[in-house]
């Protein structure tokens, strides 16, 4: 806030007091629903070094952690945690991977990994979300882009996309509800930079129809229902996976290559450990 200075100044700002005092109270603003709370870090996250064998993307569990998944680490039992994605893909010189960080019984969060350098260094392009899973991409052009993700602990629940207007610097959520709701976008499609539709499936047991059909008209921001049915519902087009990009587990060395197509040829331009290190908080 900028520092009053001078005797006038302060008279403007006692006279606008008064003026407000005078004025009724504004009602209350409900405050903008967001996909789920991330998880802010301290400070930029550390870029990791491709060196030509598995990467690790970094992870120190906490007692949160071990409580909102409801584990069972300890010292004497710790849990094994581990890295799986589940897409890749290009915007621009940019490749994008994500996926999330999970133990044998709950997911932890959300990962989203970038690199800018051909694959030769990587970030997390945005912060984890607990609880969290991202499994699809979709790329308008090279600067306009969507990932699909919901909450996964307990049921699959609360669906939301991140959104990116930058080739995949930056992203922000769109949460799908307003208000928490089981189920998960089992497809999407924009079909330019505003209007897009999507597919909820509620899951077996949902009371009422199960699947749901949204459209959007201001690029993901909100949604409006157009149809339910009991039955499957189907996109005439869907968010298909990038053909030159895939991710592949590899046994042998326990990771997962992001791997690009150059004609019949795929080559991996980085790989990440399944096993990102044991949680004993």
């Amino acid at each position: 806030m900028p520092v009053l200075l001078g005797a006038l100044a302060g008279l403007a700002a006692l006279t606008q007091v008064a003026w407000a005092q005078d004025q009724p109270p504004s009602p209350p603003v409900a405050p903008a629903p967001i996909a789920a709370a991330p998880i802010a870090p301290a400070a930029p996250p550390p870029a990791i070094e491709n060196t030509g064998k598995p990467m690790l993307v970094p992870f120190q569990c906490s007692e949160e952690d071990v409580r909102s998944a409801g584990l069972a680490c300890s010292e004497d039992d710790p849990c094994q945690i581990y890295l799986e994605l589940a897409a890749a893909a290009s915007a621009g010189p940019r490749i994008l991977a994500a996926g999330n960080i999970h133990a044998e019984a709950a997911t932890l969060y959300s990962v989203l990994l970038g690199s800018e350098d051909s694959g030769r260094t990587w970030r997390e392009v945005h912060e984890r979300i607990r609880a969290a899973g991202l499994d699809r991409f979709q790329f308008i052009d090279a600067e306009n882009g969507f990932v699909s993700g919901l909450l996964l602990s307990p049921l699959p629940q609360d669906p939301f996309l991140l959104i990116t207007h930058d080739g995949g610097k930056s992203w922000r959520p769109s949460a799908l509800f307003t208000e928490p709701r089981i189920g998960s976008i089992v497809q999407f499609y924009f079909d330019g930079t505003k209007t897009g539709s999507l597919i909820v499936d509620r899951g077996l047991g949902s009371d009422g129809d199960r699947y749901e059909l949204y459209e959007s008209q201001d690029g993901g921001d909100s949604w409006g229902i157009r149809q339910t049915s009991i039955k499957p519902l189907r996109l005439k087009t869907e968010a298909a996976p990038n053909p030159d990009w895939r991710i592949r587990a590899d046994a042998a060395t326990k990771s997962f290559h992001i791997e690009h197509r150059g004609g019949q040829r795929w080559t991996s331009e980085a790989a990440f450990s399944v096993r990102l290190g044991l949680c004993k908080p």
